[in-house]
């Protein structure tokens, strides 16, 4: 089987990446979190690991009230998580701001030159409203895709290097957007923190990638990685708001498409808050009998005297995902 990862990398970190690869090749999903069945709460695991034991769920969950708002103060006894209609045990939860590792996905297509000044603007500011902890970096797509070295390190947080980091590339070409989504996804997995998201900047669809979106969002949401989208939609023939909401809504993540009442700064700001406000549940769900499984996450959300609650997560998770990855992408690809 031909392992799902990105096929187009021009300066990529590959130092790190042949392990990773090695996994897809044994058949190990990197679709969650692998934790063993006792495992550490998040606040005590150093580390993401890979175990065979059992697959551990791991889900970001934000709670607003009808204006928007973030409803803090809420405990374990106020949630109830049902996997395919079951409710599940619940072994993990946070209510506090956890570290994230965060891939910026930018589109450096042609269409996009005039936009880079503000992506390299919203980029700092939202690494200044994140979490001191965070692990971040930068990818870089237009007919080829790379994720950009700063200072050689895999990861950082610091908001100068990371908008240098935008200006790497210069805007030229086509959109690889699938193959640059793929790139961040396998990149994530190089990071210790077991919360995970990517948030992409583009102005239109695909139209240069190798890799499929049926094959992306399989990855997407086996790697348990949130997406969220800043759409700077042009008019041109390329551009795809649609896909950049359906990324967002399987992975728990939000599109934003900006107005002239909002900038790109005020909403990777409003990302920053989002990913710092929600709570962290973990379950290992029970063996399922096909490895193959999709299993749908519906999240309940009980917070007497707080009005109507919204609740939103991923929509669900590879079951015992053994080779679920390319077996979910071959088969949207056939």
């Amino acid at each position: 089987m031909t392992p799902i990862v990105p096929s187009k990398r021009r300066n990529s970190l590959r130092a790190f990446y042949p392990s990773l690869v090695l996994l897809f090749l044994c058949g190990i999903s990197i679709h969650s979190q692998s934790l063993p069945a006792k495992s550490l709460p998040l606040a005590a695991s150093g580390q993401s690991r890979i175990s065979t034991e059992t697959d551990f769920v791991v889900l970001p969950v934000s709670v607003t009230d009808a204006k928007g708002d973030f409803i803090s103060g809420l405990n374990l006894q106020n949630f109830r998580v049902y996997s395919d209609g079951r409710q599940q045990t619940v072994t993990t939860f946070q209510q506090q701001d956890t570290p994230v590792a965060v891939g910026l996905i930018v589109d450096h297509s042609r269409s996009m030159g005039s936009q880079l000044p503000g992506v390299a603007a919203a980029v700092s500011s939202f690494a200044q409203s994140s979490n001191p902890r965070d692990e971040m970096f930068v990818v870089d797509f237009n007919d080829d895709v790379s994720v950009e070295l700063m200072g050689g390190k895999a990861f950082t947080s610091n908001p100068k290097e990371l908008a240098k980091a935008v200006y790497a590339v210069r805007a030229r070409g086509r959109t690889a957007l699938y193959d640059a989504v793929a790139e961040g996804l396998v990149h994530l997995q190089l990071g210790r923190s077991d919360r995970k998201a990517l948030i992409v900047v583009s102005d239109g669809g695909d139209n240069a990638s190798q890799q499929k979106l049926s094959q992306v969002l399989a990855l997407a949401q086996q790697s348990q990685v949130a997406i969220y989208s800043i759409g700077l939609i042009g008019e041109t023939a390329e551009t795809d708001p649609a896909v950049l909401r359906r990324f967002a809504k399987a992975t728990g993540g939000i599109a934003y498409f900006p107005d002239a009442s909002k900038t790109v700064t005020s909403i990777s700001e409003q990302i920053a808050r989002d990913l710092r406000e929600q709570y962290t549940l973990g379950f290992a769900p029970e063996q399922a009998n096909n490895s193959r499984a999709f299993r749908k996450i519906e999240v309940k959300v009980a917070a007497p005297g707080r009005g109507k609650v919204h609740v939103r997560t991923r929509t669900g998770y590879f079951a015992n995902g053994k080779n679920s990855a390319v077996a979910s992408a071959e088969k949207g690809a056939k």
